[in-house]
């Protein structure tokens, strides 16, 4: 079963308020809770797994193996470790990626370094015979962050979810000893949708940062300037915007969904629980009139649940 959003109205109105410009240093720092603390090389690894609670998808499911549970947080210490690199660590970013590329080479040496993240990850990539390159490609996005600001189109932003998204769901597929090509592929969808849709929520974060992950051909379509992506609620033009996103999104996570049924077991449950925080997320923007400005919309956790129920039920995944 496909999914469907809630129909909404998209109201003809815009309040925009005395706030920073586009990527100015003031607005930065406001508009990024989640970075509140410089981002560090190798911050307690403690504190990355607690942030998983606050991801539109259940990382980690408390229902599936303790091993299985391990590894998966383990991925999500380094992604999010990277990410966090790349979006607000201080100084020169590039040399701290160049780093972490130097990290890897340790890891895959069998000499990692006694920070607590790649230990780990480098027992975890014993355990589960990861590929190196899809770890390298989650570094190699940041790096683009850094020099790449803007995407075209949405096939451009595809492109850039290939190193930002989809890296982590053949990893999962890995930690699962579920790879192939097939499954490689359905991954993709649900991944890159995850990725859009999160660039959706995070428009006015973003925009301080100086960044603009709604492609330009769509904002310049439905007139969206930089002054609109600053403003204290959404424009017309930027809630059509993301309109189109999330509903490209949810084809994405359509289409990826049979992964779901070409799976069993542990591997099964976790998908489930990707898929269906795209979809309450899709859902929450859609509740929200797809005003992404005037707060974050959110997942709410029963609309997770029931979704991962469905996907798991006869036909859900369809």
């Amino acid at each position: 079963m496909g999914t469907e959003l809630p129909s909404t109205s998209v109201p003809d109105d815009n309040g925009i308020s005395p706030m920073p410009t586009l990527g100015s240093p003031a607005g930065r720092d406001e508009a990024r809770p989640m970075h509140a603390e410089p981002a560090q090389a190798s911050p307690p690894l403690e504190r990355l797994h607690a942030r998983a609670r606050h991801e539109n998808f259940p990382v980690a499911l408390r229902v599936l193996p303790a091993r299985h549970r391990r590894h998966l947080l383990t991925l999500y210490a380094f992604a999010r470790m990277v990410d966090d690199i790349g979006d607000a660590a201080p100084g020169d970013r590039l040399a701290l990626l160049d780093e972490v590329s130097a990290e890897l080479d340790r890891v895959y040496a069998g000499t990692p370094s006694p920070d607590p993240v790649y230990r780990r990850l480098a027992e975890t990539v014993a355990a589960c015979d990861l590929p190196r390159s899809q770890l390298e490609r989650l570094v190699e996005a940041n790096r683009r962050d850094q020099v790449v600001h803007r995407y075209r189109t949405f096939d451009d932003l595809l492109d850039y979810c290939a190193l930002s998204a989809n890296p982590v769901g053949r990893l999962v597929l890995c930690v699962f000893d579920a790879d192939s090509a097939r499954r490689r592929v359905l991954s993709d969808h649900v991944c890159s949708a995850l990725q859009v849709l999160e660039h959706c929520q995070d428009v006015l974060e973003d925009a301080y940062a100086g960044r603009v992950y709604l492609p330009t051909t769509d904002l310049q379509r439905y007139g969206v300037t930089d002054d609109d992506l600053v403003a204290a609620r959404a424009s017309t033009g930027v809630r059509a915007a993301v309109a189109l996103q999330v509903q490209r999104a949810v084809t994405l996570l359509d289409e990826g969904a049979p992964l779901v049924t070409e799976l069993s077991g542990a591997a099964r449950v976790a998908i489930a629980g990707y898929v269906a925080g795209g979809r309450a997320t899709a859902r929450a923007l859609a509740e929200a009139g797809f005003d992404v400005l005037s707060g974050t919309p959110r997942p709410r956790r029963t609309h997770v649940v029931a979704s991962v129920l469905s996907l798991l039920g006869p036909g859900g995944a369809r």
